[in-house]
């Protein structure tokens, strides 16, 4: 199948297209609206989802060299204010410099941009750290109210993607120099769970099959005809998914207590507002 004019790959579409090829064509290429939510009870979901991206905002801009006390009274609700000062304690306890070490560069909500087949993948970092061993750490921030199993997050295409990414389009950041795969650490932080960041070195093994895997999708998702993108056979996707019930799949919302996507659920982000780093 042919792919719209300047189209690009994300994560979230990738991920996408590994749980659900018919997800992947009705949301990106067909671009199909339809009224359902990926959790219940519906206005808690929409409330979390409201703290969590709040969260993000604030924590970028406390990043970029606002005050705490300019930020502390916009972190009020019960949920975010707990978030923010588990982040203010992870921050300015040493938790932070502990994980990149003294005299780090840090660089917060950077997009990321390299070829991927005949169209781009883009990623945004919540914060990408560049140590003063040349060492680069990309801290995601989590704010789901569960944390995720080790291998779960393993699984994840933006564990995979993010590394890989950094690898591919880095070199702005690192002097010019590309950064090595074994120079790249993935690190989730979790707002409720701040003691237990969970860290995914990168490897050159890694890098090869990354490379690999990302290109036999693109070919893959090219050649599919337009009645080729299958639903999943695994259910299990279905539950969390808007697209349920125009697929037959169910009509009723998982529950919010058991969803680990919580963070992907936000609406995908507006990559043309956003200043590239470009490969």
């Amino acid at each position: 199948m042919i792919l719209p004019q300047g189209f690009q790959f994300s994560q979230g579409s990738l991920q996408d297209f590994a749980d659900c090829r018919r997800r992947f064509q009705l949301r990106y290429l067909l671009r199909q609206s339809w009224p359902a939510v990926p959790g219940e009870p519906v206005l808690e979901l929409e409330r979390t989802m409201q703290q969590g991206a709040r969260f993000h905002r604030i924590v970028q801009q406390h990043l970029l060299g606002l005050p705490v006390e300019r930020l502390t009274p916009m972190a009020q609700e019960d949920d975010l204010s707990r978030w923010w000062q588990n982040y203010l304690h992870f921050s300015q306890g040493g938790g932070l410099e502990a994980l990149t070490g003294p005299g780090a560069r840090r660089y917060p909500e950077i997009t990321l941009s390299a070829p991927l087949g005949a169209h781009r993948l883009l990623a945004k970092l919540d914060l990408l750290a560049v140590t003063s061993q040349g060492g680069a750490l990309i801290l995601d921030w989590k704010t789901a109210r569960k944390r995720p199993r080790r291998q779960w997050l393993a699984d994840r295409l933006q564990t995979r993607i993010y590394p890989f990414l950094l690898v591919q389009a880095g070199a702005t950041l690192n002097g010019g120099t590309p950064f090595l795969p074994e120079q790249v650490e993935m690190v989730y932080w979790f707002a409720d769970f701040p003691d237990q960041p969970e860290r995914f070195p990168y490897s050159a093994s890694a890098y090869q099959a990354d490379q690999d895997y990302l290109a036999e999708i693109v070919a893959t998702v090219q050649q599919l005809a337009e009645n080729d993108f299958a639903l999943t056979n695994d259910i299990r996707h279905c539950a969390y998914c808007v697209y349920r019930s125009l697929c037959d799949r169910g009509g009723k919302a998982g529950a919010l207590d058991e969803f680990d996507a919580l963070d992907e659920a936000a609406p995908l982000l507006d990559f043309e507002q956003i200043t590239e780093i470009e490969f």
